[in-house]
């Protein structure tokens, strides 16, 4: 047991080192394919100057992290002799399909821009994509539910402080867990709006998360969490002002939906608004900015939203805007171990 989180920090540190490799080509054939993000006219001159920059570079984390942690977890899947090795398989089915999800959305965006009766950056329509990842969560939270010993920490929730679990009915644990899935999904979407923010902010709540499933024993969680830093962080090398390609839908539905299935895994759901405090006021901001509009008749509460814009419109420059957000983020993640601890 305690050799497991050296190995799996060795294993974040070799992803990283193999996705730098392999992402600079990656960029190159995103770039030859004129995979190019379309920038929504609503944003700032800087961001027009953007467009048509690579995105979808989200496949640059998936296919890495399902393939090294399907290569680690191989024989105790096809043998069954772990569960909890067998269960491992459930958010790497999320990561997949909801990258599917992004990348059908990311694309149709690149298509459509063409017509120049749609709007620039819009991809499927927002009903249809919500409805899919509704069905999507609702199966994953079905399973979890339903598999009877392999996710012994799952249907249940932690209460920090108190240290004490309350078992949930699967009737109040389904929708619970769709809910999570689909709004952490949504809210790293609304995160990923500047170059690097929603991948520092992703990779410190999968650490966080890697340290609550080592204190847990649960150590095929742990290698996929710390996996996934090295991949998100390797993301980033391309990622870093000034952006060589986007992460997309591609990435942060998948991200976020995986990050909300790792929360379910542990039992501590509640510690997640917590330890993803920045995709939650950036989703927060777009509620209450959408809210406010409506019952003002045009006036607005924030200059733009998502919150990143808005502090942008005041005068932090970019860069600016994600480093102290990552401060928030990286604080926050601190704050939800301890609390885990407690």
């Amino acid at each position: 047991m305690p050799a497991s989180l050296p190995f799996a920090l060795t294993m974040g540190a070799v992803t990283f080192l193999l996705c730098v490799i392999w992402g600079g080509p990656f960029v190159e054939v995103l770039r030859r394919l004129r995979i190019g993000k379309q920038i929504r006219e609503q944003l700032s001159e800087g961001h027009q100057l953007k467009a048509g920059t690579p995105t979808m570079g989200g496949l640059m984390i998936v296919f890495p992290v399902v393939a090294l942690v399907l290569g680690l977890n191989l024989v105790s899947v096809v043998r069954g002799s772990s569960i909890s090795g067998a269960s491992i398989l459930l958010p790497l089915l999320v990561m997949v399909s909801f990258a599917l999800l992004g990348a059908y959305d990311d694309w149709e965006g690149i298509r459509r821009s063409r017509n120049p009766l749609r709007p620039r950056g819009e991809g499927i329509s927002g009903r249809v994509k919500f409805a899919l990842q509704v069905l999507l969560a609702g199966v994953v939270s079905c399973v979890i539910s339903l598999y009877d010993g392999g996710f012994q920490f799952a249907n249940q929730i932690n209460i920090p402080l108190l240290g004490f679990a309350i078992p949930l009915h699967p009737i109040l644990f389904i929708p619970i867990s769709t809910i999570i899935i689909v709004g952490f999904s949504n809210a790293t979407n609304l995160t990923d709006g500047m170059d690097g923010l929603a991948g520092i902010i992703t990779a410190s709540a999968f650490a966080a998360y890697g340290i609550i499933a080592f204190l847990q024993g649960q150590i095929f969680l742990v290698q996929l969490c710390f996996i996934l830093v090295g991949a998100c962080f390797a993301f980033l090398w391309y990622n870093a002002h000034p952006a060589q390609m986007f992460m997309g839908d591609t990435g942060s539905l998948a991200l976020g939906a995986t990050l909300g299935t790792i929360a379910i895994m542990t039992g501590q759901w509640l510690l997640l608004p917590v330890i993803a405090i920045v995709p939650v006021a950036e989703a927060v901001s777009v509620i209450l900015q959408v809210t406010y509009y409506k019952r003002t008749k045009g006036k607005r509460l924030f200059r733009m939203s998502p919150l990143h814009h808005h502090f942008e419109l005041g005068g932090w420059s970019e860069t600016q805007v994600v480093q102290r957000f990552w401060l928030v983020g990286l604080l926050a993640s601190i704050l939800g171990v301890a609390l885990a601890l407690l």
